[in-house]
């Protein structure tokens, strides 16, 4: 389904982003809207997949999660199987944040959040006893510069 965005949509889709938890009367002040044509645009942006799931972004630190390692994979295995069985080894690891096919030398990158490097180690350890890969490398974060969810808005041409 294809959904045409208006200068309005795009307000409250800022304002989503922004923060999704406050209130429908918060969203209608702020796009100068008031609340009933405001939830049936979101409504319509949900139906339209434009807008998913709501959720809480947690402080990773905050919470022990001191390490996110970027794990370059190369792999010599690009049969349905094994494809099956890597996707389902990553879907079950609550520490891939992400996961990326590549294009080029590289097959995959995943961002994986742990406590330290030991944990990293038994992350590591799991995943290669269940799908054979040709290469692992994994790049340790020094320092978060930046890191968001929000989608470059301004770059949506409105009708």
């Amino acid at each position: 389904m294809t959904v045409r965005i208006d200068a309005t949509d795009k307000k409250i889709l800022a304002e989503l982003q922004r923060d999704a938890g406050q209130s429908l009367d918060e969203i209608a002040k702020q796009v100068g809207s008031s609340k009933t044509p405001v939830w049936n645009r979101i409504r319509k942006l949900r139906e339209a997949g434009v807008v998913g799931n709501q959720t809480m972004i947690l402080d990773a630190e905050a919470l022990g999660f001191e390490a996110c390692f970027f794990v370059l994979i190369r792999t010599s295995e690009h049969e349905a199987d094994w494809q099956a069985r890597f996707l389902r080894a990553l879907q079950e690891r609550p520490e891939v944040q992400e996961a990326h096919r590549l294009a080029g030398d590289i097959d995959y990158i995943l961002k994986v959040r742990v406590k330290n490097a030991r944990a990293y180690d038994k992350f590591y350890q799991a995943l290669i006893s269940e799908v054979r890969v040709h290469n692992v490398t994994a790049l340790l974060s020094m320092e978060e510069i930046k890191s968001t969810t929000h989608l470059p808005l301004d770059q949506i041409r409105v009708d």
